[in-house]
């Protein structure tokens, strides 16, 4: 059985319902950030980065959304989450890739500037520049790199889960949703997939492990 370590509110929840709509036999296993568990040895033993997600496999665990995301839809190919075409597939892990490497890290200098500075007004620096730069992240999805419906265009793939979990942080980065209506909408309809209410459902309800089943 797969294992799937995940902190509520992270971009865990991509691959928690990427599982989902795999159908794949997977447990959910909660790490408290507000306990600190993610920096306990227990944990660190499984992904030294202290980080969430962590995907455990009967080959060793596996780290980083984009990779966990190709690793599922290639283990379920049945459940048709990614396109078998090379090259399709490569734009795909391109999208993913954008959203790892640029979004998140634009969204994370909100509130962990300590990882790039030391000093409490580059803090507050970066904070203030969160808007515009998340901003500018979803205006270049919205223009050029959504396809619509889906990400990559009629197929639903390892793209719409990601997206939906990073496109619900506008908000809170001060971002206004309704600037780019095609990833609102998309963000919408996300929501009242099963797969996606699912993942919430046990996420945010912060189940122990031994209950966080699928």
């Amino acid at each position: 059985m797969l294992k799937l370590y995940f902190a509520p509110h992270t971009c865990a929840l991509a691959s928690h319902i990427a599982l989902i709509d795999a159908g794949a036999d997977h447990e959910a296993i909660f790490v408290s950030f507000k306990s600190d568990e993610q920096r306990k040895p227990d944990y660190t033993a499984i992904n030294p980065k202290a980080r969430v997600p962590s995907l455990v496999t009967d080959r060793g665990v596996l780290t980083e959304t984009p990779a966990i995301l190709a690793f599922i839809a290639q283990s379920f190919p049945q459940a048709g989450l990614a396109p078998n075409d090379a090259f399709d597939f490569a734009r795909a892990q391109e999208f993913n890739s954008y959203l790892c490497s640029t979004v998140h890290v634009a969204h994370a200098h909100r509130m962990r500037g300590y990882r790039w500075a030391d000093e409490e007004t580059s803090f507050a620096d970066m904070k203030r520049k969160v808007p515009q730069t998340v901003g500018d992240c979803f205006a270049l999805i919205e223009r050029t790199m959504f396809e619509g419906p889906w990400v990559l265009g009629d197929t639903y793939s390892i793209c719409d889960p990601y997206l939906f979990t990073l496109a619900q942080w506008m908000e809170g980065d001060g971002v206004d949703p309704a600037k780019y209506p095609n990833v609102t909408d998309h963000r919408r309809r996300m929501g009242e997939r099963a797969s996606v209410r699912q993942a919430l459902d046990i996420e945010l309800g912060q189940r122990s492990p031994s209950a966080a089943r699928a």
